[in-house]
């Protein structure tokens, strides 16, 4: 057996295109319970992203920065390969649904059999984040027009607003 991980370092994966209330509410929490906090976002080349890898990781570290014991960086791969390459073996996931809980369990079995060392810790969503979603602020930056920007404040932290309009919007 390999000598040990730490579990003072938690990773929190995800592609956070863009990043949200809810991503940002995880890891201010997750960052109270682990000395340190990775925050890993996902690099899919079959996937279609909004912002490009180095703008969600400027706008990671925007919102982040105050939180001085968590770091933001991109990967390519499995998430427990990430984790592993972060000297982890503790990989954090925020869970907001009866949905997500059923693929988070299916996702985490699957990362239990391919790397038995690495464990999934679970937060469950705060109440006031538990409806929001990538793909619903997505379709709120698309379609909406009055106020846009005070309608996203509800949803996304402040240094998201700016790109996510001018990516709809332009200007």
């Amino acid at each position: 057996m390999s000598s040990p991980l730490p579990t003072t370092h938690a990773v929190y994966v995800g592609s956070f295109d863009p990043l949200t209330l809810g991503h940002q509410d995880i890891i201010q929490r997750g960052a109270r319970l682990f000395e340190r906090l990775t925050v890993g976002i996902g690099i899919n080349p079959d996937k279609a992203a909004l912002f490009s890898p180095q703008e969600r990781v400027a706008m990671c570290r925007e919102a982040l920065g105050h939180l001085t014991n968590v770091s933001v960086q991109t990967f390519e791969g499995l998430a427990v390969d990430f984790v592993r390459s972060c000297n982890s073996r503790v990989l954090l996931r925020g869970v907001r649904s009866l949905t997500d809980i059923d693929s988070e369990f299916t996702m985490s079995l699957a990362n239990r059999v391919l790397d038995d060392e690495i464990e999934s810790v679970f937060l469950m969503s705060s109440e006031g984040y538990n409806h929001i979603s990538s793909s619903l602020i997505k379709q709120i930056a698309k379609m909406g027009s009055d106020d846009l920007e005070a309608r996203l404040a509800d949803f996304v932290p402040p240094c998201v607003i700016g790109p996510l309009v001018r990516t709809f919007h332009g200007a």
